[in-house]
């Protein structure tokens, strides 16, 4: 496919942020517990003046009418997300997978959802910040599927749907995900070269991004880089729990592991 450079979005830190967390890929569902316990002990813990959660949170997302169900993952999850909003500003970038999370999950979380990409500017710097799925160039199917999903008629058509369909719906993905993995088949990576005009194009020096699981920090041209997050995985050997923290020092991996046991 050919590289399509997106309108961006501009949001500057406020002056008296001195550190800011990002985090990703966590897919929490209701069979991991684990996650879903480390993630409640790092929203409680957090000293960071601000968090972006940059996409797929959750496993799936099935509608904004799935937290007003009585005893459902999803308010669980989202009751811990609204008291750390209580404490401090949460952003909220749509995933690949909770692509349907609305104003009606925004509001119930007391959080922020965010345009992809959007421009970070913190401490004199600009930082693009991204899912990254629309960077994986070579995964056209997914693209394609993108598009399709990303439509308000799509939505308008599944969400019309009764909430046991789509959470029947929601177990056929997650079926499909597990077979996906026991497969060994990976996840497509990043476009360097539409790293790269993002970049530019947002007179930015670095793109922070999640969705393919590798986390690593890569050297696109001089003075040009991606970041990428790490996925959440509480049950893993070693365990995945990474937040990405910003500083006026620059970036730092932060592992999870020393607080939580």
């Amino acid at each position: 496919m050919t590289t399509t450079v997106p309108r961006f979005e501009e949001l500057a830190a406020p002056s008296h942020w001195r550190t800011v967390d990002f985090i990703s890929d966590l897919h929490l569902q209701a069979s991991e517990r684990a996650t879903l316990a480390a993630f409640t002990l790092y929203l409680a813990q957090t000293d960071a003046d601000a968090l972006f959660i940059l996409g797929d949170l959750f496993e799936v997302w099935v509608g904004d009418d799935a937290i007003e169900e009585l005893g459902s993952f999803e308010a669980e999850g989202c009751a811990a997300l609204r008291a750390c909003a209580q404490r401090l500003p949460v952003y909220f970038m749509h995933g690949n997978r909770d692509f349907l999370a609305g104003q009606g999950f925004a509001r119930h979380c007391g959080i922020t959802l965010l345009h992809d990409p959007t421009v970070l500017g913190f401490a004199d710097q600009r930082y693009l910040i991204s899912h990254g799925d629309l960077l994986c160039l070579d995964d056209v199917d997914y693209q394609r599927f993108r598009v399709q999903a990303r439509s308000r008629a799509w939505q308008q058509q599944f969400l019309a749907q009764p909430l046991d369909i789509r959470r029947a719906q929601a177990r056929g993905i997650r079926q499909a995900s597990e077979a996906r993995k026991q497969s060994g088949a990976g996840y497509c990576d990043v476009d360097d070269g539409a790293a790269v005009a993002w970049l530019q194009a947002a007179h930015a020096n670095t793109l922070i991004h999640g969705h393919t699981h590798k986390p690593a920090t890569h050297t696109l041209a001089p003075g040009l880089q991606r970041v990428v997050l790490s996925d959440w995985d509480a049950a893993a050997t070693p365990r995945r729990l990474e937040v990405l923290r910003l500083s006026t020092a620059g970036l730092e991996r932060v592992p999870m592991d020393p607080i939580y046991r």
